[in-house]
């Protein structure tokens, strides 16, 4: 069985996030989307609320599952049996930086190779930071995130607009 585990810190989920997760269930056995914990980012959503909102989005892709991890991903790979990382790119900037990481983790986990696919036209500018600065502005959300979490986010966007409003 080919195990396949896409991960990233989906604070949200985006649209651009699902396409890549059903692309890449119809080329795996099965996908492990895992919500990585990432040091450098102040996140939205919790890690348990992230894992929650992605298996909301692919609970009709019977080869998904989703997971939560602190580990580092090339360990995390060894320990649940997979061979394989993949990743969504959009942009030069995006290879750049998949590719470093892609050779670290090669060389800590020789039997973990990285599979690269490229987003989607109408995803390409798409990215987790952008929707939560549209968030903030009211922009409608239906091209940018899955229609099952919107709420959620919304109503996190409001109660974060309401804290940094002093609860006005």
């Amino acid at each position: 069985m080919k195990i396949a585990i896409y991960p990233g810190s989906f604070d949200p989920v985006t649209s651009g996030h699902l396409n890549i997760i059903q692309r890449a269930a119809n080329i795996f056995d099965k996908l492990i989307v895992c919500v990585m914990v990432n040091a450098g980012k102040n996140p939205m959503f919790s890690l348990e609320e992230r894992v929650e909102l992605i298996r909301r989005v692919t609970g009709d892709l019977p080869n998904v599952e989703v997971d939560g991890s602190n580990e580092l991903l090339a360990d995390y790979a060894r320990r649940r049996g997979s061979c394989v990382i993949v990743k969504g790119l959009r942009a030069g900037s995006d290879f750049e930086n998949e590719f470093q990481m892609a050779l670290v983790n090669h060389k800590i986990n020789p039997e973990l190779d990285t599979m690269f696919l490229t987003a989607e036209s109408q995803y390409m500018y798409l990215s987790s930071s952008m929707v939560k600065e549209l968030g903030t502005y009211g922009v409608d959300l239906s091209d940018f995130l899955p229609q099952e979490i919107i709420p959620d986010f919304q109503k996190r966007i409001a109660q974060k607009n309401q804290t940094t409003q002093g609860g006005k």
